[in-house]
């Protein structure tokens, strides 16, 4: 990742309801949610629903695939940790043994009380 192709997803993210809607998918996990089902949760309407799915898509923070006549959306993890590593790889200027708990990657496995 570069600068030119972050600055998109930050945008992107730079939005309250698009980033709780990254969120909402973070916390899913895999199974993610219809469209319907995250304009529920959020309490957004469906025209406002579809222009933030479409950026967000469009800057491949989620992914989408048809199941009848629902779209399913899911975060897509890997953009946001190619973002992370992005932002912190000149860490300490390349010694990231000075940097800690700074550069350890991110577990999942703990729970998602910070999401």
């Amino acid at each position: 990742m570069n600068t030119a192709s972050a600055t998109p997803i930050f945008e992107s993210l730079s939005s309250a309801v698009r980033l709780d809607i990254y969120r909402l998918l973070v916390k899913t996990g895999p199974q993610g949610l219809v469209a319907g089902e995250i304009g529920s949760a959020l309490g957004i309407a469906p025209t406002n629903l579809s222009f933030h799915l479409k950026a967000l898509t469009h800057n491949q923070l989620l992914g989408v695939v048809q199941e009848g006549r629902f779209l399913r959306y899911r975060a897509n993890l890997a953009v946001v940790q190619e973002l992370i590593t992005f932002l912190t790889e000149e860490c300490c200027t390349g010694q990231p043994e000075q940097c800690g708990e700074l550069c350890s990657p991110v577990d999942c496995s703990e729970g998602t009380s910070a999401l």
